[in-house]
């Protein structure tokens, strides 16, 4: 497994035609899939990317906090079958003589109200990155998974729009045992709080035999606030654009909820059994 740290050093050692999945590090078992189906699926390169992206983060403490363990994910990196692992600078990324364009945003990173009314500018911040990325790798394909379901919406509505020619592949969610969905922030959940956050994945499959959308997120908000859990969002929407929902295309339920100082969202198909 090759480790670059710039992409000079990654170009030389990386052909075209690679597959790719970037991450922000804190690797967990969610990401040693997606990195197991990329060399699945691709008989090429697979390259993954370790870089805590500043430009998607609201508030500086929890940019400064997040966590970084390098050593064990290059661990997980070789255990899983990636072939690079690109863990550049920060002045790699974003040269100071070479200003980096945020590329234009697709409706769904605005007009949702979701994760783009609570955490403003943090899609301007991945697409930013992520094409950025995009352009250093060259990759045919990439893969995202599904537990960020909106930011897996924006960046294949980004790639399409801007007509890159790369296939955006998606993960399921990885879980734990209780159904909590596997994330780098779950580590500082409190002892009291770990088996509360289990609601939210139990509120998703509860909510996927009610019989229309207003009952679902009705009962989704009833559950986790009887966890303890402040609500931010609990809501079903059309699953590609996270808009209203549309009889007759497929619909997702969206989850965003805080406990303590841990911010957890989660999501699920939520199918029309009436």
């Amino acid at each position: 497994m090759h480790l670059a740290t710039s992409h000079a050093e990654l170009r030389a050692t990386l052909s075209t035609g690679a597959v790719f999945v970037p991450t922000m590090g804190a690797l967990h078992e969610g990401h040693a899939s997606l990195i197991r189906h990329a060399a699945a699926v691709h008989q090429g390169p697979v390259v993954v990317s370790i870089f805590v992206n500043p430009t998607q983060f609201n508030d500086p403490a929890d940019f400064a906090r997040y966590p970084k363990t390098l050593d064990a994910d290059l661990d997980i990196c070789r255990r899983s079958g990636a072939t690079h692992v690109y863990a550049p600078t920060p002045q790699d990324v974003y040269p100071a003589d070479a200003p980096i364009p945020v590329p234009p945003l697709p409706r769904v990173a605005t007009a949702p109200g979701l994760e783009d009314k609570l955490r403003p500018g943090h899609f301007a911040g991945v697409c930013q990155v992520v094409r950025r990325l995009f352009d250093l790798v060259q990759p045919a394909a990439a893969l995202f998974g599904e537990k960020d379901w909106q930011q897996l919406q924006v960046l294949s509505a980004m790639t399409r729009e801007t007509g890159l020619p790369i296939r955006i592949i998606p993960g399921p969610t990885i879980r734990e045992p209780d159904g909590l969905a596997m994330s780098s922030r779950n580590r500082f959940l409190t002892a009291d709080e770990r088996p509360r956050a289990a609601s939210i994945s139990r509120a998703l499959r509860e909510a996927a035999s009610k019989p229309t959308p207003a009952a679902a997120e009705a009962h989704m908000r009833d559950v986790i606030q009887a966890a303890g859990l402040e609500v931010q969002y609990a809501v079903v929407r059309d699953a590609q654009y996270l808009e209203a929902p549309i009889s007759g295309r497929p619909r997702r339920a969206l989850i965003a909820a805080k406990l303590g100082s841990v911010r957890l969202i989660d999501n699920a198909a939520w199918p029309d059994l009436a």
